[in-house]
């Protein structure tokens, strides 16, 4: 061996030391190149990960985040639908019973397509929390409103007014008999009022009131009517009390229909009570005849009946009768308290559909024979 040969020998050895020492593969041959690496074990997986705690935690974030989406999809699906356009094509009035609970009420909002989906109605009503704030009542209802206004029609209060007119000059079975006969109420009216307690007026009421309720309005009503035009009365009105001023006023009331001239009967029946003459008005033989219940309609006073002895006839006792002899209005109320300044002692019937008056007994024979001319003279037309 010579001397190069024995020092490329150690050439090749301290290179081989010198990439072990650093780690590094010694040269590979050709073949070898291509051959694949082998590729690492992947590290122990941490022993911390497959406890069961984590497991459980990790099952149980899953399930929350599943309930979350599902729960908010849900939600975003009812809100959209609450407020989408409804069903109905033209407005439409629909009456929710005393005590209904939201599933009835959103039953019948089906059946009426007024909503399509009882269940989205119930839903959307509870997210908004107004499940107890439905009211009963009658509510008109849009065309095309959605479950969301029909919610706010419903919870608001808002029924449908209706209104019943009592005429002045009723008596209070009169009137409680058109109470009754009103569909739109309900419930029964306990017992007829006193006469002369009910305040004739055009009162509002929603479908399902009861008929007592507006009774006892009526009644409540007259009351404050009555207390403050006797605060207002003239001073040296002949009546003692706010009951004498309802009697004389439902005498009144009976006695003329126009409003111009209320005060003037009015004062025609003060002058009597300051001069202490008998009123001597039929409507009070009627009532005497009759009571609250009226005259049959084929009936005809006559002079026997004005001569009947009943405590309401004015023909035959002193004064006032004893109570009124039907509800008298506020224009009659305020004509007795601030009659007008006149001597009239008298009047009848004109044919004109009102009275001549007049100051003495003379004067009055004249209108009394005027009217039966022209009283006679129609019968004979006909």
């Amino acid at each position: 061996m010579t001397d190069n040969e024995s020092r490329g020998g150690d050439l090749h050895e301290d290179l081989r030391r010198y990439a072990g020492s650093h780690g590094r593969a010694s040269p590979k041959s050709p073949v070898e190149a291509l051959q694949p690496e082998q590729v690492p074990p992947p590290p122990a997986r941490s022993q911390a990960v497959r406890h069961p705690a984590v497991i459980f935690l990790n099952s149980v974030l899953t399930i929350v985040v599943l309930i979350v989406v599902t729960v908010g999809g849900g939600i975003y699906m009812i809100r959209s639908q609450f407020n989408q356009a409804g069903p109905l094509s033209q407005e439409r009035a629909v009456v929710i019973a005393q005590g209904a609970g939201l599933s009835d009420i959103s039953d019948q909002l089906v059946r009426e397509g007024i909503v399509s989906s009882s269940l989205m109605f119930s839903a959307g009503v509870w997210l908004n929390r107004q499940q107890t704030n439905l009211r009963a009542g009658e509510y008109l209802v849009d065309a095309r409103a959605s479950m969301r206004e029909v919610m706010e029609a419903l919870t608001s209060g808002r029924s449908i007014q209706h209104w019943v007119t009592v005429p002045e000059g009723r008596t209070s079975h009169e009137i409680v008999q058109m109470i009754r006969n009103e569909p739109k109420l309900e419930g029964e009216i306990t017992a007829v009022p006193a006469e002369g307690s009910l305040l004739p007026e055009t009162y509002p009421f929603a479908r399902g009131d009861t008929r007592q309720a507006l009774i006892d309005r009526m009644r409540r009503d007259f009351d404050m009517a009555v207390g403050q035009v006797w605060e207002r009365r003239a001073s040296d009105l002949p009546l003692a009390s706010p009951e004498e001023l309802v009697i004389l006023a439902s005498i009144v009331e009976k006695e003329t229909a126009l409003a111009d001239e209320r005060s003037r009967v009015a004062a025609v029946f003060i002058n009597r009570i300051r001069l202490g003459m008998r009123l001597q008005t039929d409507p009070t033989v009627i009532y005497g005849l009759f009571g609250g219940e009226g005259k049959p309609a084929d009936f005809a006073l006559t002079r026997a009946h004005l001569d009947s002895q009943t405590p309401y006839n004015t023909y035959v006792i002193d004064g006032l009768p004893p109570g009124p002899i039907a509800n008298p209005g506020r224009a009659s109320l305020e004509a007795v308290a601030n009659p007008s300044r006149t001597d009239d002692l008298y009047f009848v019937a004109d044919g004109t559909g009102g009275h001549a008056f007049a100051s003495t007994y003379d004067e009055h024979l004249r209108n009394v024979a005027n009217w039966r001319r022209i009283r006679d003279g129609g019968a004979a037309a006909n």
